[in-house]
């Protein structure tokens, strides 16, 4: 589109410049659909709730639940169902986020046009537009469709909403090329949903919907699938190996009792408790519950989760690809530089005050306009010069606008008895424009030397990726002696930038140490992306910096081969961005995405976590994130990293104690089949201690504080298995001691009746486990560690040991759980034995930690 000529381009579309007909409008519109969004078939919520009926642990449970009652131990049955169905609840609610992207998307079309229909204007829904229609744009205006400028005055738009760069894009309706160029430098195209800042113009409709540039953003966050987390990638393959052995054992133990002639009932209920042993019931919730509270944490730090397993992902990051403008620099240009031949930088800062639009919104309290006239505004209040003040001393009388032509603006302003004038623009402009200089107070003809000297600071200026302006002046008793622009007096020049963030760089540095890897891709020119790369310590020698074009010329496996070395991605499109974050992904890294435009927003979906700034972040990119920052500081990236790190450690730590604790359950269950001693737990029972008395201190451990290594160790290889192979070993130890404690209370108890066996298995395993819980709580010895640092594990422990207690002593309780009442040389017996797990385990820490 932006190759052609205007009347090629008018030629092709088969349109002129007095628009269509209206009949030829219905036609296309028929034919091209509206000028709208395309939405997503939603998945109804009902679909969304069974989903998470396939899962093979859930099958094994609700497989349980129906033998319960085949067996009519209904009471057994609903707590397994319950289980069940609480775990599709929570899942659901958590799936029921689509389209919110989308949606976001679509409130950011402007919802009128006016066009030419029939060689007349009109106002059109933009709903409407079709391709060929010619559409008037005024300052304000959202444009409502991509076209080619036909003709524009001063027309200047703000495409940050696709290329993420603020400052306003000059168009320019006669500008052609045959190269292949990013969106960012296509002067004579308009593009849907990006914002008109200053003059007005023509153009004529090539793309509607989803032909759009916005539109192809919006394809690919609906493609775009949500990437599962290694953490739930590892608890799913955990579910499925514990539900397959618990089939194979069941199956195998229901075959060899029968063979024996043991009854069917009883076979049952065996294959029941087998079952609901093997498998974690509390884990899912546990684990959710463990990440939300590691939510609270991150918001204390200023980082929103809006998916809750991203805090794990976070915490396994190992590549940061960050957007530039607004996340590691301020989004607000600045000015950095000033040069003068001579001290006269008072009139400099005046000049450049009152040769400005920007102005003052009280209820926001600041300076709104152009980026670039803001920053020479705020410089003025900063050197104790406010424009306001100066305007009441230096009313303007007149003004030639800026336009892209002339590249300068100029204003007159009444001084006392005579008039000023003052020229900003381009430094080549200005010093063409000059014949005299200001220097030390006093005017001179300017001189070769002079024009070398400013040239030479010019060119320093812009390759340190400054944004240079030159001002010039000229003074007379009659405004009709100005508005010339010839034979002005050259005052000095300035160069600004957007800076980076104060914290960017030490932020940067905390990421290194971490092991992880920090990308910039952003819209803007490379010398610009490269000079705030190499000040803040993302770029360093032996690092690539490439352009979107060259970018372009590389197919996947390429990129994929060079892109540990790319540290800068410069003048990218959105699609680019997906390619780098899927080339880091192929390399095995887990890739954090972070960005604030529309045009982040595909990226950040595909990202393994996409992070999203709060502040000047837009609906889209937000809602299409896993993390939020609140106060669009990087470093805040840093923190939830940190915390990220601690939390996976603790949700190990949980996992590492829950598979433990089952481990011990099917130990006693089979200890007692093979020794044809009977069925020491009932499935009631093994619930109880699963989902009240195992979980409560589970949940407790998640809360544990960080450890001190978090942030300089390497990230997790996302290969690595939920546990190491010694920590697999370790729970597999500590499960055989937890289930044979509780065999030799079952077989102390049978002596006195089955009854009391079965009541003493079931609160030893309870109260073994539960003392177990403080194992786990340090890698070291117990003794280490200030065991009343963390309340509420004290909390848990008191609160499940009481619950236990009751259970067994209460007698409507008792009943529910079939067990009896335990005489008190019984409950010491009990005690004695909870203890073992400690004992052997404080030993086995003293030749082997963990």
């Amino acid at each position: 589109m932006y190759r052609q000529d205007i009347d090629y381009r008018l030629e092709s579309l088969q349109t002129s410049k007095n628009g269509l007909t209206s009949e030829e409008a219905a036609k296309r519109l028929e034919q091209y659909g509206p000028n709208e969004l395309a939405d997503e078939d939603r998945e109804s919520i009902l679909v969304t709730f069974f989903k998470n009926f396939k899962d093979v642990m859930i099958l094994v449970l609700i497989a349980a639940a129906i033998l319960s009652v085949v067996l009519h131990e209904y009471i057994d049955a609903i707590i397994i169902m319950v289980i069940v169905v609480l775990n599709a609840i929570i899942s659901t609610i958590q799936e029921r986020k689509a389209q919110n992207a989308i949606d976001s998307l679509k409130q950011m079309a402007t919802p009128d046009s006016i066009v030419f229909r029939d060689g007349h204007k009109r106002i059109v829904s933009s709903r409407e537009l079709v391709p060929g229609d010619i559409v008037v744009l005024e300052t304000g205006n959202i444009v409502p469709a991509d076209g080619r400028i036909i003709t524009g005055t001063n027309l200047q738009i703000e495409e940050s909403a696709l290329t993420g760069e603020s400052m306003p894009v000059e168009k320019d309706e006669t500008f052609t090329t045959d190269e292949n160029i990013p969106i960012g430098d296509r002067k004579n195209m308009v593009f849907s949903s990006t914002i008109v800042t200053y003059g007005r113009g023509l153009f004529v409709v090539t793309d509607t919907g989803m032909d759009t540039e916005i539109g192809k953003i919006a394809f690919m966050i609906l493609q775009e699938d949500s990437r599962v987390t290694p953490l739930q990638r590892r608890l799913d393959k955990v579910g499925k190996v514990l539900a397959g052995l618990v089939l194979l054992i069941a199956a195998g133990i229901f075959a060899l009792g029968l063979w024996e002639g043991n009854p069917l009932p009883e076979m049952l209920m065996t294959a029941i408790s087998l079952a609901v042993a093997a498998i974690p019931e509390g884990l899912p919730a546990v684990v959710t519950i463990v990440l939300a509270l590691g939510v609270q944490r991150l918001s204390k730090r200023r980082a929103v989760i809006r998916h809750l397993p991203a805090v794990e992902t976070l915490g396994s990051a190992s590549v940061i690809c960050s957007d530039k403008t607004g996340t590691l620099t301020q989004n607000k240009m600045q000015v950095k530089k000033v040069f003068l031949l001579g001290d006269d930088q008072q009139l400099l800062v005046e000049g450049f005050a009152l040769n400005n639009d920007a102005e003052y919104d009280e209820a926001d309290e600041k300076y709104l306009g152009d980026p670039t006239e803001t920053a020479l505004v705020e410089f003025a209040v900063s050197m104790d010069m406010p424009k306001d003040q100066l305007e009441k001393s230096y009313p303007r009388v007149n003004e030639i606008p800026f336009d892209s032509d002339r590249k300068m603006m100029t204003t007159v302003h009444r001084s006392g008895d005579e008039y000023v004038q003052f020229t900003k623009g381009s430094t080549e402009e200005i010093l063409n424009r000059s014949n005299r200089i200001l220097v030390d107070g006093e005017v001179r003809p300017i001189t070769t030397e002079d024009r070398h000297l400013i040239q030479e600071r010019n060119e320093t200026y812009a390759k340190d990726a400054l944004r240079v302006l030159s001002l010039a002046y000229d003074r007379a008793a009659d405004t009709a002696d100005l508005m010339k622009e010839e034979d002005l007096i050259y005052i000095g020049l300035l160069g600004m930038n957007d800076p980076p963030r104060d914290t960017s760089a030490e932020s940067i540095k905390q990421a290194n140490l971490a092991g992880i890897k920090t990308v910039m891709i952003t819209g803007d020119h490379l010398v610009t992306a490269l000079a705030i790369a190499k000040e803040i310590g993302i770029y360093k020698d032996g690092n690539k910096a490439i352009t979107g074009r060259e970018l372009e010329a590389m197919d996947d496996e390429t990129l994929k081969e060079q892109v540990e070395d790319i540290r800068v991605y410069a003048r990218v499109a959105p699609e680019h961005k997906v390619r780098i974050v899927n080339a880091w992904q192929d390399r095995g890294h887990i890739v954090a995405m972070t960005g604030d435009g529309v045009n982040d927003a595909p990226a950040l979906k595909n990202a393994d976590i996409g992070i999203a700034m709060g502040v000047v972040g837009t609906d889209v990119s937000r809602n299409a994130a896993d993390l939020v920052l609140m106060d669009d500081n990087f470093s805040t990236i840093v923190s939830a990293v940190e915390e990220g790190r601690g939390i996976y450690d603790n949700i190990q730590r949980t996992i590492r104690f829950l598979l433990s604790c089952n481990l011990g359950e099917i130990v006693l269950i089979l200890a007692g089949l093979l020794t044809k001693l009977g069925i020491p737990l009932l499935p009631v029972q093994i619930l109880w201690v699963n989902l009240v008395t195992d979980s409560l201190p589970a949940l407790a451990l998640g809360v544990e504080s960080l450890e001190k290594n978090a942030m300089i160790r390497p990230p997790r290889d996302p290969k690595e298995g939920l546990l190491t192979t010694k920590g697999y070993l370790l729970t597999v130890i500590e499960g055989i001691v937890v289930g044979a404690t509780a065999f030799g209370a079952y077989v102390y108890g049978l002596g006195f009746s089955p009854e009391i066996g079965r009541t003493m298995a079931f609160a030893t395993i309870a109260f073994a486990q539960l003392i177990h819980s403080i194992n786990m709580r340090s890698t070291n010895t117990i003794f280490s560690k200030n065991l009343l640092s963390n309340k509420a594990f004290i909390v848990a422990f008191l609160v499940s040991g009481l619950l236990q207690v009751a259970v067994i002593t209460i007698p409507q309780l008792a009943d529910i759980f079939k067990v009896v009442p335990l005489p008190v040389d019984l409950w010491i017996v009990v005690a004695g034995l909870s203890f073992i797990p400690l004992i052997f385990t404080e030993i086995r820490k003293i030749f082997i930690k963990g």
